[in-house]
């Protein structure tokens, strides 16, 4: 299978898995957006290649200043990621300790 088919082929499962992450309600919001952000960097990766070998006649990999602009937008999808799971596990830890001193307060 080719390196092209198999990159295509991927995209079924990643589809496949924002459609049940979305269904679920269960992932924080911000992270959801990033998961999502990483079609937006295969959405601008594949015509920053097709641009690289026809204009310059390499791979994306090896013209800096496109395959740069392109890795922006998954660097950007895995900081919205981490950031929206930082933020769920900061409210669970707050929400946790509010009851915890609620139960205290009850017990005095």
């Amino acid at each position: 299978m080719s390196k092209d088919a198999l990159f295509a082929v991927s995209l079924f499962p990643y589809l496949g898995f924002l459609w049940f992450l979305t269904r679920s309600k269960q992932a924080p919001r911000l992270a959801l957006i990033g998961f999502y952000m990483t079609l937006v960097f295969v959405g601008v990766t594949i015509p920053a290649g097709i641009y690289a070998k026809i204009v310059y006649g390499e791979s994306l990999a090896n013209v800096d200043w496109l395959h740069g602009g392109a890795e922006f937008f998954l660097t950007l999808s895995n900081i919205l990621v981490v950031l929206g799971f930082r933020q769920a596990v900061i409210e669970k830890s707050r929400r946790e300790w509010v009851s915890q001193e609620e139960s205290r307060q009850q017990k005095v």
